[in-house]
């Protein structure tokens, strides 16, 4: 309810800013909160931030089911690289939830699974008896093991799906709600014309896009450490061995972002399923995936360029942080634009060139990403003093 009543009242244009004791402009090098009744410390604003980027990179990853006989080492690095391709490029793991939330739609569509043992399947949690991934659409449809695998998926009870996964609707709903009370906060100190930091700028991006992964992967169980055995044994591939750590590290970069193959992946070939492992999705879906992971990639830039204006301590970590805020701003959108063109056909090598961008234009946006993680940090240096002034709630709850 308070939510609503801030939501409601951030729209009227009768709220009284705090009053501050300086000028906002004027800069602090410490927790400025002498003479400020309503304050906070640079400690607080650098956990909240943290908090936030360790819920929208740790805890909203969903990894999908790993190799048997891991070590609690070999996990946690497992799930590390994850939130470090979260911080990099947080629309790549958008991306990758859209292309299994969609892969997931189609299997209850043709399979008649349940949205639980959909995303089960989708993230390689069902094994035969003699240990292969059952992780494709082709094993389903084999004449003569396919019947038979949909049938023993179909009987898994979702309940012990839902009993190995780590995390519930409540603890989900916690970490989505910090990020949404996050956003609220940023909301509010604008409102009242209080200074927000270039970290407090950057962690609104993070938990803006984190929604998107929270809402795709909400049905995913979560960091599910061991398959489901179902179904009749199946014989390995000895024609084609191709194991998911054998693939070139090239394929399985692209793999993140377009899929895998039928030709780069067999289940009958491995253990598990690839870390970015998701079903093959028809031309709708694909191009769906595509447009969702651009806009978010360029939501998630125009985001970093509300800090335009902000003040900086030098001109030149301003023009830094612009010249970063551009290159993540056209880097998805100009790769988005020409694949709206290759859809209306209207170029025969569009997907040539966009490939061809995507590949030049990496290192410049890993670059980017990387200053605008490590350029907010350094500008905790030297904060306006407005910084220090918390959000007058008060002023959101109607009174007498």
């Amino acid at each position: 309810m308070l939510l609503i009543l801030i939501a409601v009242h951030l729209l009227s244009q009768d709220s009284i800013a705090a009053p501050l004791p300086r000028p906002p402009d004027a800069r602090a090098t410490a927790d400025s909160c002498k003479d400020i009744d309503n304050c906070r410390t640079l400690f607080s604003i650098v956990w909240g931030c943290l908090a936030t980027i360790f819920a929208c990179t740790w805890v909203s990853v969903h990894p999908n089911v790993p190799p048997p006989n891991q070590s609690s080492l070999q996990l946690f690095w497992r799930r590390l690289k994850m939130m470090l391709i979260a911080m990099i490029a947080p629309e790549v793991m958008v991306g990758f939830a859209a292309r299994q939330f969609f892969g997931s739609r189609r299997m209850v569509k043709e399979f008649k699974f349940s949205r639980t043992q959909a995303f089960f399947f989708c993230m390689g949690g069902f094994v035969s008896p003699t240990g292969y991934p059952i992780a494709t659409k082709e094993q389903l449809k084999d004449p003569k093991l396919g019947p038979e695998f949909q049938k023993a998926i179909g009987n898994i009870n979702e309940e012990d799906i839902k009993d190995r996964s780590k995390g519930d609707a409540l603890s989900k709903g916690v970490a989505l709600l910090q990020g949404l009370w996050f956003i609220m906060q940023c909301v509010a100190r604008v409102h009242q014309h209080l200074a927000v930091t270039q970290l407090e700028i950057a962690t609104l991006a993070f938990a803006i896009v984190n929604i998107f992964i929270w809402l795709l992967w909400w049905n995913k169980p979560l960091d599910v450490q061991r398959p489901i055995v179902v179904g009749p044994p199946t014989q390995p591939d000895s024609e084609n061995i191709t194991l998911p750590i054998q693939l070139p590290r090239s394929t399985r970069f692209w793999s993140t972002i377009f899929g895998y193959s039928e030709d780069e992946y067999r289940p009958l070939s491995s253990v598990s399923v690839p870390s970015f492992w998701s079903i093959n999705l028809d031309e709708s879906n694909d191009n769906g995936v595509g447009i969702l992971l651009f806009l978010v990639g360029t939501l998630f830039g125009a985001i970093h360029c509300a800090a335009w204006n902000t003040v900086f301590p030098t001109d030149y970590e301003m023009w830094i942080w612009r010249t970063s805020s551009v290159v993540i701003v056209v880097y998805p959108g100009l790769t988005f634009l020409i694949l709206l063109i290759a859809m209306s056909d209207w170029l025969d090598s569009v997907v040539e060139t966009v490939f061809t961008i995507m590949v030049l234009g990496s290192p410049i946006y890993i670059a980017a990403r990387l200053i605008l993680i490590v350029l907010p940090l350094v500008e905790l240096r030297s904060l306006p003093a407005s910084v220090f002034v918390d959000v007058n709630w008060s002023t959101y709850i109607p009174h007498i």
